[in-house]
């Protein structure tokens, strides 16, 4: 792969898949939710989604431009965070997504277990919204949902051995041209403020680089 894809793929590609396939246990026949799914681990989470079957992929955007994007990476349906809790109870005649990943947190959070299925399971991954997501403990055992919380960091500290397998699968995924991340831009190292007011607008698609 080249440089630049190398240098974008790893954190994000690892990532996604073990929260598809170690911490959502995502099958076939489930419908998923993507939050910031224009996003570096967003375009991961739907490419391997669809690489394993995943007969319905339903994602969120900050803004509907992006929503040819997403759709190009495999998504079936996309909205906005405004939008997305009703888009998702009329996608699957009221009985809610089965696994939801979420890296906003906040008040999605929230409006994600009101549209997560029976026995459905949300992911928190991440907290980009700065905000405190809540829930009622009711609302968890009453429904069997399940809520799991997983952290690459974490994982990187304390079970360091857990990653290199899977960087072995997503490299290959990469090399066979299966997956691609696309880059929005690459700034050099003198304008990397200028690459955080990007990413603090939300207005990219997939990675921004540094190059140093």
């Amino acid at each position: 792969m080249s440089f630049e894809q190398a240098a974008a793929m790893p954190t994000v590609s690892i990532l996604s898949y073990m929260l598809l396939h170690e911490i959502g246990q995502i099958t076939k026949t489930d419908v998923l939710v993507i939050h910031s799914a224009a996003g570096g681990v967003g375009s991961m989470l739907v490419q391997l989604a669809k690489l394993a079957g995943v007969e319905k992929i339903i994602a969120t955007v900050g803004n509907l431009e992006k929503a040819n994007y997403v759709k190009k990476l495999g998504v079936d349906v996309v909205c906005t965070y405004e939008t997305f809790k009703e888009e998702v109870l009329k996608q699957t005649n009221n009985e809610g997504a089965n696994v939801i990943f979420d890296s906003v947190a906040g008040d999605i959070t929230s409006e994600s277990l009101e549209c997560l299925a029976l026995y459905g399971t949300l992911v928190q991954f991440g907290n980009s919204s700065d905000k405190v997501g809540t829930f009622k403990t009711s609302d968890v055992h009453s429904s069997c949902r399940n809520i799991k919380g997983f952290s690459l960091g974490t994982t990187r500290k304390y079970h360091p051995e857990r990653l290199a397998p899977i960087a072995k699968k997503v490299i290959e995924l990469f090399d066979s041209k299966q997956l691609n991340l696309p880059i929005a831009h690459i700034f050099k190292l003198s304008d990397a403020a200028e690459a955080h007011q990007l990413i603090e607008s939300r207005n990219y698609e997939g990675k921004v680089l540094l190059k140093v």
